[in-house]
């Protein structure tokens, strides 16, 4: 077997089983390779037939590969537009944020429309739709893609790292806050994550062909095997994922469960202080201002980490499974429904944003109703001529 590019045989999420065929002889099918003709209703009538040779982790990824059929190319029309305009309305900064964080917001949003443009239009969606899409094995670009997908990648979720750490420094540290909690600061933590992410993803230009796989792999090119099996290759790899997203899983969950830890005391504190000084618990708007920017930061800290876990996982062991470490057998169907999720993060800040904000929800609703608006009045202005 040639080792300079990537099989199928090799992959450790591949299943594989004996299909009796019409000439009763038996075929062996490979599942991340797709059929040609594989779509919708054909995976969903491969997820529901009786065949004695699928097991039920078969038929959980032939149920994923129909859902992605028609869950990708909704994801996009309907993520596509909601980062657009959660970035526009956030910029006009009429939604009662504060500077600093009004550009964290920004940052975010801007990093998930990367992602969903290089990882979900240009990624997922071709995989889903080989056989439309298969010219794309003929552009040699897969590489340079990788670099742009992964370096988008960190650099939403390290966005959502610097904005945690912002508003524990806000909450908890009142004297740094002044320094730090500013615009201009802002600016240069998310411009360095940015450069650092870059640099950082520059590897996989050199561990990667230029040439697309076309299945969803954590390496979605082709690739070299010597490199694949390199301890060196292996060890860079292995801290690309620890650093993405395992340290800022690690990080959130610390600065959350320290800014938790300060607002019951504090709160506590401030409550035996007012009811002593009035007698009785009147309202509060510091506290009040206080937990709206709670709520705003513990909602988008369980949505990263709920909907990057199970990536997360499969990602780390698939690299330990290159190393050697095959203790644990994880199936296909897990890195299918890791990216699901971990894409659908990328399209959840907007409802967040309109849930957790209540200005938010006043500039979204104007921007919707802003070309009805200018359509009818246009309308009316011809009608008075």
């Amino acid at each position: 077997m040639d080792r300079n590019v990537s099989t199928t045989d090799q992959n450790p999420g591949t299943m594989e089983w004996n299909v009796p065929t019409t000439d009763q002889s038996l075929r062996r099918t490979d599942w991340n390779v797709l059929p040609k003709d594989k779509s919708f209703l054909l995976w969903f009538s491969e997820f529901s037939s009786d065949g004695w040779w699928l097991t039920s982790a078969d038929r959980v990824q032939c149920l994923l590969k129909a859902i992605q059929c028609l869950y990708y190319p909704l994801l996009a029309i309907v993520g596509l537009p909601a980062n657009i305009i959660t970035i526009v309305t956030l910029v006009r900064r009429n939604c009662g944020l504060s500077k600093c964080v009004t550009r964290y917001l920004v940052a975010m949003s801007v990093g998930d429309l990367l992602v969903i443009i290089l990882d979900l239009i240009l990624r997922h969606i071709p995989i889903a739709y080989l056989e439309q899409f298969e010219f794309l094995q003929s552009v040699p670009v897969c590489n340079i893609h990788a670099v742009l997908l992964y370096a988008a990648t960190d650099c939403s979720v390290w966005f959502t790292v610097t904005f945690t750490f912002d508003r524990f420094v806000a909450i908890c540290c009142p004297k740094l806050k002044i320094k730090y909690c500013t615009e201009k600061s802002a600016t240069v933590v998310l411009g360095t994550v940015t450069v650092l992410s870059c640099l950082k993803n520059i590897f996989w230009y050199f561990m990667l062909l230029n040439e697309y796989q076309l299945r969803n792999d954590p390496w979605f090119c082709n690739f070299l095997w010597d490199v694949v099996e390199s301890p060196v290759w292996g060890t860079i790899e292995f801290l690309h994922y620890i650093l993405t997203p395992t340290v800022p899983f690690i990080l959130i969950l610390l600065l959350n469960v320290l800014t938790v830890r300060h607002i019951l005391v504090s709160s506590r504190a401030r409550r035996r202080l007012r009811a002593h000084s009035s007698g009785e618990n009147p309202r509060d708007p510091e506290m009040e201002s206080r937990r709206k920017s709670i709520i705003l930061l513990f909602v988008i800290s369980a949505n990263f980490i709920l909907l990057w876990s199970i990536l997360m996982v499969y990602s780390v062991w698939s690299r330990l499974y290159y190393l050697g470490s095959q203790s644990v057998w994880l199936d296909a169907f897990v890195m299918e429904l890791g990216s699901m999720l971990q894409l659908l993060s990328c399209c959840t800040n907007t409802v967040i944003y309109a849930i957790t904000q209540s200005h938010f929800r006043q500039q979204l609703h104007q921007m919707l109703k802003f070309p009805f608006t200018t359509i009818l009045q246009l309308v009316t202005h011809e009608r008075k001529l």
